[in-house]
């Protein structure tokens, strides 16, 4: 008796819900929905590959060390990265608007039609729901705030893999409907109604307004466009501060006077201080620094190159080196610099930014600034190098 009550209750509310016909607009058409689609593909796949060129970049120990060179790639890859996925959000908002009447399509009754409509439905759950999940959690991260407790990197990594996967499939089944749409004839609106065209221009300026507002930062010439970027691109030697000394825990320990930076090469170790530092053989690099929330910013940094201070322990050439720094706990507290970065003569333990002593902030004592690297691997407050064989 149960089970009837719930078939009925089922069924008159499936006859009180609306159908796809009871929505009237001529403005969602397979033509907006094809054309909107692709474009938030071709978002979603460039930010994909950039993601996962970020993920890659960030191991400590990758199967192909990354090059060098150009000293911008990272910077440029990773302003791509968010710049794609703010874009993305309209593109998402208006793509689900165009299709959101086929929400209340009726199943088929065939046995076979049923479940591969059923199918296609929880495959459609989880693209969208994986692609709104990536670009909450990715705005959030641009933003610095952190609701949860999970890794955001790994979450996102893995949840990247899950939305390219169930975006193909998409692809995939529906792609006769995406070609029929792009080739197809044109339909024309009713006289006075909202045409395809219109809602294409206020999507694309909405796109171009979000990137342009939010992830812009790092981009000479639109920076002050940028009134909702988390960084405004501006700080001590014209370099962004993302995690200050108190944050870290290490205002104190880092404006110890007794403070001795380590550099340990088997057997070997040596103890300089900052004046040691200074009187070593100086060195001056212009490069950018790049940060996965979005924000970058080009320096003047100068100090001892890596190579010179690994001479003191007689590292051979293209050791790794492993960095720790004062921060105690955390992703920032230390980073590995792999063979080819160490032996680079832009790699370099920086002591003054822009011609100035270090701010605590930015790393006083010392910090690492190397070539084509993501920023937190651009380890602050650092007090101990280590050789590894």
């Amino acid at each position: 008796m149960s089970g009837t009550r719930v078939t009925d209750a089922l069924t008159r509310l499936l006859d009180r819900a609306p159908t796809p016909e009871d929505f009237t607009s001529d403005a969602r058409t397979p033509q907006l929905t094809a054309r909107v689609g692709t474009w938030l593909g071709v978002c979603f796949l460039v930010a994909f590959l950039t993601g996962v060129w970020s993920h890659v970049a960030q191991l400590p120990n990758p199967l192909v060390p990354l090059p060098t060179r150009p000293i911008w790639l990272y910077r440029v890859t990773q302003g791509v990265h968010v710049a794609a996925g703010t874009a993305a959000v309209p593109l998402l908002l208006v793509k689900l608007w165009s299709v959101f009447p086929q929400l209340f399509r009726r199943p088929p009754t065939a046995t076979r039609a049923r479940l591969l409509d059923a199918a296609e439905r929880v495959s459609i759950l989880v693209l969208v729901s994986s692609a709104s999940l990536q670009l909450v959690t990715g705005l959030a991260n641009s933003a610095q705030w952190y609701p949860w407790s999970f890794s955001f990197r790994a979450t996102h990594f893995a949840l990247g893999w899950v939305a390219m996967g169930s975006l193909l499939v998409h692809i995939a089944v529906k792609l006769p409907v995406i070609r029929s749409a792009w080739l197809g004839p044109e339909v024309v609106p009713d006289p006075g109604a909202v045409s395809r065209r219109s809602i294409l221009r206020v999507t694309w300026a909405a796109a171009g307004i979000a990137v342009v507002s939010s992830a812009a930062s790092g981009v000479p010439g639109v920076r002050h466009l940028s009134v909702l970027a988390t960084r405004s691109g501006t700080g001590p030697g014209g370099v962004p501060i993302n995690k200050t000394a108190v944050a870290a825990g290490v205002a104190t320990t880092a404006t110890d006077p007794t403070f001795a930076l380590t550099i340990v090469g088997g057997r070997t170790q040596v103890h300089l201080t900052r004046a040691e530092l200074e009187a070593m053989p100086q060195t001056t690099a212009t490069l950018p620094i790049a940060c996965v929330e979005g924000w970058s910013a080009t320096g003047t940094w100068g100090g001892v190159r890596i190579s010179d201070l690994m001479a003191l322990v007689d590292a051979p050439t293209g050791a790794a080196v492993l960095v720790e720094s004062l921060q105690r706990g955390g992703a920032s507290s230390r980073s590995r610099l792999p063979g080819n970065v160490a032996a680079d003569p832009q790699a370099i333990l920086a002591l003054t930014l822009a011609g100035e002593r270090l701010s605590l902030d930015h790393g006083y004592p010392c910090r690492i600034i190397a070539p084509n690297r993501p920023g937190a691997l651009q380890t602050k407050w650092v007090n101990r190098l280590e050789v590894q064989a």
